[in-house]
């Protein structure tokens, strides 16, 4: 490698075999609990949960190091309110007529609309931006890398961060989103990726049949 600053890598734990062992299967014990949901309570979240969700999110790999991403928290009861006008608009069309018949037909099992009213509901809305041009510092307009790639892992584990914490969350990309940059104050050359949804499941909630059904091992792995 070419010559370049580092650090020791100390910061891992030396587990023995049968510890790591151990404990991937109790951490996939944990999170095969997660679960998309659509009926939230409104009940207050402690804005700490989320800012450490966040600097978790922080942590993942990504093009260069230039971290491509912003998180745009809305708590706001009117933009909220906002944001559900305009996304259950784009949602209409999509039922309406901008859907393919195959598409809504492998939505029918998970009972999906266009109302979408946990957008007012629960009490945080993450808006998640891919900043195509950025850097480390403040300021910097450098080209991006891999920014779709980056911001998805860092997603990942924003949404395994706030399940750990013990909040639901729900992934929710109406199309298209570029009002998202508008309603959050954000530049033209960040692309609005997703709204994730984040807060207690509302006491009645429910969860489709068809979203317990995850594929076995031999079918998303192979070992060559």
């Amino acid at each position: 490698m070419k010559p370049h600053e580092t650090l020791p890598y100390t910061e891992l734990p030396d587990y023995s075999d049968a510890e790591r062992v151990a404990r991937s299967r109790a951490f996939y014990e944990a999170i095969r609990t997660r679960r998309t949901c659509r009926y939230f309570s409104d009940e207050p979240v402690p804005r700490a949960v989320i800012e450490n969700a966040l600097l978790a999110a922080g942590t993942a790999p990504n093009g260069a190091n230039h971290q491509p991403w912003h998180f745009a928290v809305i708590e706001s009861a009117d933009k909220k309110n906002a944001l559900r006008l305009a996304a259950e608009e784009e949602e209409r069309a999509f039922y309406d007529s901008k859907g393919s018949d195959e598409w809504l037909e492998a939505l029918a099992p998970l009972g999906t609309d266009a109302d979408k009213p946990f957008l007012e509901t629960a009490p945080y809305l993450i808006v998640i931006f891919g900043q195509r041009k950025g850097g480390i510092n403040p300021g910097e307009m450098k080209q991006n890398y891999y920014v779709n790639e980056s911001v998805g892992i860092a997603t990942g584990i924003l949404i395994t961060a706030l399940h750990d914490a013990g909040l639901a969350t729900l992934t929710h990309t109406p199309n298209p989103m570029k009002f998202l940059n508008q309603l959050c104050d954000r530049p033209a050359n960040e692309k609005p990726m997703m709204i994730l949804v984040a807060g207690k499941p509302a006491p009645d909630a429910t969860i489709p049949v068809h979203a317990t059904n995850k594929k076995p091992l031999d079918q998303i792995a192979s070992w060559l």
